[in-house]
């Protein structure tokens, strides 16, 4: 089992993220390059159906006199009606706008987007919420290694745009006979997958969280060129949900304070706090609406998702007014995934929160 994780590992993508190669924004037209599994994730936010996308690839033509069909590479614009992503692949579904003599114009097509695809997309408006998006996917990101582990069970997950993914889960075989020497080598399992990751990704930073009465026992076996990388938290359990209890510590939040996740998780979780209190915190479309005319916002968060929404319904105009009046009264605006477990809470809270720079009763 552990020689097959290595070789997964092996495969896993270390690249920079997405290049922008021209930008043009008076004119709606942005050039890209992806180079990271992420990218597709952004992308998938950042093209939308009416959105034109320009770039090469595999089309299926009929040739000769007997109509044989065979794939064969072409340049395209085609106008989108849907996206479809995968953690591998988005494909991008529409009508071909413009193409070489043997491309039925008018047709349609489903583009696909990976690894080392470049392709052009033009709007007819670069909205906040997708400039966000563009913003992050470009900014150079480091990898962050967070291990969870107690007596029998250890996760492995990486910081990701869209929260963190879970690269392998271990479950160590002990029994209460003789459990030290299993536990022994359950942890060397555990540290070996630690080195690959490390390797292979070029991580600088891992966290690793267990609870305190396992502590002393697995951090006693970590190597020395581990252990100036590693920050420690505490936690319940090596299970899957140790990962989300060991963001939220402060120990790791100081550590990751300029990560978008972990800001973003920060940022949710001080919002309920102060909501529980009573204090300087508003939430609600109406509520922060009002807050925001009267300039007392310090902080607007919102989600994505509620964003999206607004712009399905035909309210996005609307809240991209108050957005820049925000803005003009001086307020921080931090648009928040709702793929994490901060952004969760805050679609629960109506999709839209803001902390105040004083208390209205």
């Amino acid at each position: 089992m552990l020689c097959i994780l290595i070789k997964y590992i092996n495969k896993l993508n270390v690249l920079s993220n997405m290049k922008i190669i021209y930008k043009n924004l008076k004119d709606g037209e942005i050039k890209f390059r992806v180079t990271k599994l992420d990218d597709l994730w952004y992308l998938s936010h950042i093209i939308e159906p009416g959105d034109l996308i320009k770039g090469r690839t595999e089309r299926k033509l009929e040739l000769g006199e007997k109509k044989k069909k065979i794939k064969k590479t072409v340049f395209l614009s085609m106008q989108v009606d849907k996206t479809d992503y995968s953690q591998n692949i988005l494909r991008v579904g529409g009508i071909i706008k413009e193409g070489p003599d043997e491309v039925e114009i008018g047709s349609h097509h489903s583009f696909s987007i990976e690894e080392g695809t470049i392709a052009t997309i033009i709007k007819e408006k670069w909205d906040r919420i997708i400039l966000d998006k563009l913003d992050q996917a470009t900014k150079e990101r480091e990898d962050v290694l967070i291990c969870t582990v107690d007596r029998e069970n250890a996760t492995i997950a990486v910081l990701k745009a869209q929260g963190y993914d879970v690269l392998t889960t271990l479950k160590g075989q002990v029994e209460k006979k003789g459990f030290k020497e299993e536990v022994k080598d359950f942890y060397a399992q555990v540290i070996v997958l630690l080195q690959e990751y490390v390797a292979r990704l070029k991580i600088n930073r891992i966290i690793v969280g267990s609870p305190s009465i396992w502590k002393d026992a697995f951090m006693k076996r970590i190597p020395e060129e581990l252990k100036s990388k590693i920050v420690y938290a505490t936690c319940s359990t090596g299970e899957r949900k140790g990962v989300g209890e060991v963001l939220k510590r402060d120990e790791v939040k100081n550590l990751l304070k300029e990560d978008r996740v972990a800001l973003e998780l920060r940022l949710v979780e001080d919002l309920l706090a102060e909501i529980k209190k009573a204090g300087k915190a508003s939430y609600g479309v109406k509520d922060v609406n009002e807050k925001v005319q009267i300039g007392a916002v310090s902080i607007l968060i919102v989600t994505d998702n509620f964003l999206k929404k607004q712009k399905e319904e035909g309210k996005y105009n609307e809240m991209d007014e108050l957005l820049q009046l925000a803005e003009d009264t001086k307020s921080q605006i931090y648009i928040i995934k709702s793929e994490h477990e901060g952004g969760r809470k805050l679609d629960g809270l109506g999709g839209i929160a803001a902390f105040l720079r004083y208390a209205i009763s």
